[in-house]
């Protein structure tokens, strides 16, 4: 599929792709003309591209999980490293610590409203 299409089955602007391969996380084959021709797998790989910022995690990070990860269930495959495990453990660990904070958050704001409707 062209990089239109893939950008409209999965969200993502064609030049955030067109990012993705610079960073190694995408690949497209060439048409004779020189158009980028993606293959089907191309959406499940890019919505868990977008999964895994979304959980904060830097390109390279990604670029090092991808192969590590099968794109239809986002399952784990045999070849991750144990330096990755304990690298993704450690992104785990931030984003656990994120979900602290924000239902910290969510409390005060809870309080606060709950102040307000009663005054």
């Amino acid at each position: 599929m062209r990089i239109g299409e893939l950008a409209r089955h999965t969200g993502v602007s064609e030049r955030s792709l067109r990012y993705y391969e610079t960073q190694g996380l995408l690949t497209a084959e060439r048409t004779p003309g020189g158009h980028r021709d993606y293959p089907e797998w191309a959406v499940d790989r890019v919505i868990r591209i977008q999964e895994l910022y979304a959980a904060g995690l830097h390109s390279e990070k990604i670029r090092q999980l991808l192969p590590c990860m099968r794109d239809r269930d986002g399952g784990p495959s045999a070849i991750a490293t144990g330096r990755l495990v304990q690298d993704l453990t450690a992104e785990r660990d931030r984003i656990d610590r994120m979900i602290a904070d924000l239902r910290r958050s969510r409390e005060t704001l809870d309080e606060v409203i709950r102040t307000a409707q009663d005054a």
